[in-house]
């Protein structure tokens, strides 16, 4: 039984070795077929490497002090992220940690940044037209009458968009959020957040970059400071109003005093109004001095919850330029078709064999 195994052992390496042999022929017979197609592909790939438009990145980074947020649990989990822990936020935050970079990522803000005004070829454009006029987007809408008269104005009011405008606009947000804009922390103990946009060209990485930083900027801090500064202005209006009633009232008693000049003193019911008045004055003096204090603390609460969003490093020209070099594209095209061939003529094979 031993000799047996070990014979037809033998005699399937044999066999498999002999396989290989009679495959190698027949591919080494196929050699001018794989050199052909090995040259057509390092041909291809490197005129795919002259044709590729070189990807310029902008970066901007900047930091996020917010003193409404700080306090010693902030500390305490600033103390437990450098060791691994990892012990939730500090609740109360709307946008704290990846809130933050998510909101730099979301449909509003960008579609906002698209509809910033730049200028472009010396007029002032949108970031949208400018996004359209580089990828020769207009060319395939001239022949489509829905398509062919839109333009997105700088500073456009939304709300007034046609379909096809928030189509289009929706079209240009999956464009640039699939790969051409990336926002994150290069690492979880540093605060300081990166914002990466990528595109074929430079100047518009550069301004698109910049202009995202400013509306997620405006929109974080009226959104942290929303209710202080709803207070400010209540406080601000209720001091206004009294104001006015307290120069009323200065002005009534002035007037009622005038009145009762050379008064007969047997006629003291003349003098009511002219008491009415300071009653007003006095109670309208101790409301507005109590209501100037209450604006002047709201005005410092204001300052203190209003986050500060520090730009750290801007983009500056020119950007860093990612090309698909010619070496590679020769070398890439010509495996990839030489693999390519390889794997047509064993199938072909294959398939005679079966027939």
């Amino acid at each position: 039984m031993d000799n047996k195994s070990r014979e037809n052992d033998e005699i399937s390496l044999k066999e498999l070795i002999m396989k290989v042999r009679e495959w190698y022929k027949y591919l080494f017979s196929q050699w001018m077929i794989i050199i052909l197609a090995t040259v057509i592909g390092a041909i291809c790939g490197l005129t795919y490497s002259i044709l590729k438009k070189p990807i310029y990145t902008a970066t901007l980074s900047f930091a996020l002090e917010d003193e409404k947020g700080g306090g010693g649990l902030g500390g305490a989990l600033g103390l437990a992220s450098s060791f691994g822990l990892d012990l939730g936020g500090s609740g109360g935050g709307i946008f704290t940690g990846s809130n933050l970079t998510e909101l730099f990522k979301s449909r509003v803000m960008v579609e906002k940044t698209l509809l910033s005004p730049v200028m472009y070829n010396g007029k002032v454009v949108s970031l949208a037209e400018m996004y359209i006029s580089n990828n020769k987007l207009r060319e395939g809408w001239n022949k489509d009458p829905r398509f062919s008269k839109i333009q997105f104005l700088p500073n456009a009011n939304r709300e007034n968009f046609t379909r096809a405008q928030d189509s289009i606009l929706g079209k240009l947000y999956e464009s640039l959020s699939m790969g051409g804009l990336a926002v994150g922390q290069k690492d979880k103990k540093v605060s300081i957040i990166n914002i990466d946009v990528r595109s074929t060209n430079e100047l518009f990485s550069k301004y698109f970059c910049e202009a995202l930083a400013k509306e997620v900027s405006i929109f974080y801090i009226n959104t942290k400071s929303k209710k202080s500064r709803d207070n400010m202005l209540i406080l601000e209006r209720q001091t206004d109003s009294i104001r006015r009633e307290l120069n009323s009232a200065i002005t009534g008693v002035a007037v009622a005093n005038d009145n009762t000049f050379n008064l007969n003193p047997a006629l003291n019911v003349r003098r009511a109004p002219s008491a009415r008045r300071q009653v007003d004055v006095q109670a309208n003096t101790a409301i507005l001095t109590e209501l100037v204090k209450q604006a002047e603390l709201a005005k410092v609460t204001l300052r203190k919850e209003t986050p500060l969003i520090q730009i750290i490093d801007k983009p500056i020209l020119p950007l860093a330029k990612e090309r698909f070099g010619k070496a590679k594209g020769i070398l890439l095209g010509g495996i990839l078709a030489g693999f390519l061939v390889i794997f047509v003529l064993i199938f072909r094979r294959v398939l005679k064999l079966l027939a």
